[in-house]
């Protein structure tokens, strides 16, 4: 079934409940198993979607989320945000990571971010839009939400002739990126037993 699904930006008030549902839209991706083994993974995934959702809040990202009631989110980086600024981290609290997830976890967490960021670095063009993440609350997944969210961003960057980039540790969310225009750019495991991935890109289009 697909509603139409009214989008705005979200809120400073909305951010924690961003990060929430944003967090519960993750909790069986391929990754978190990985990431988050032996420490309780729900808490530590709602405290970082929140600190991440904060960011892109913070430092000129699109955060967007449905009307009224917070049933998704959408962070979006945009041109010149990446790699992300480790005084900015800070500022939004990133810097409390390895108290918040637990040392292990982070450590697994960073070996994860640093190889995602290599192929990144290599792969993507210096002017370009980063899709950090789209979630869905479980009760509201498959009802068309994920790509509204997307649309105004996707509009803007068709506009401005810019390209868009992204990971996903999750197999089943690559044919809905690539109805969007992404292509697979690089497909493989990351390293020391971590996730399969995919990294995807996306020409202008129009």
């Amino acid at each position: 079934m697909t509603t139409e699904a009214k989008v705005v930006r979200v809120t400073q008030s909305q951010i924690r409940e961003a990060g929430r549902v944003l967090s519960r839209a993750f909790h069986d991706d391929p990754a978190v198993p990985y990431v988050f083994s032996g420490v309780p993974k729900q808490r530590a995934l709602d405290w970082f979607f929140t600190v991440t959702a904060r960011y892109g809040h913070m430092y000129g990202g699109e955060v967007y989320t449905t009307a009224g009631t917070v049933d998704a989110a959408v962070i979006w980086l945009p041109p010149g945000s990446f790699p992300m600024s480790p005084l900015r981290m800070v500022r939004a609290g990133m810097i409390l990571a390895p108290l918040k997830l637990g040392l292990a976890p982070f450590g697994r967490f960073m070996r994860l971010m640093n190889h995602l960021e290599h192929l990144h670095k290599r792969d993507a063009p210096p002017q370009h839009w980063h899709l950090q993440f789209v979630g869905v609350d479980p009760p509201h997944q498959g009802q068309g939400i994920g790509s509204a969210l997307m649309q105004p961003v996707l509009t803007r960057v068709d506009a401005d002739g810019l390209p868009c980039y992204l990971e996903t540790t999750n197999g089943r969310t690559v044919p809905l990126y690539r109805r969007h225009g992404f292509e697979v750019v690089v497909e493989g495991d990351a390293p020391k037993g971590g996730p399969h991935f995919w990294t995807m890109a996306r020409p202008p289009q129009g």
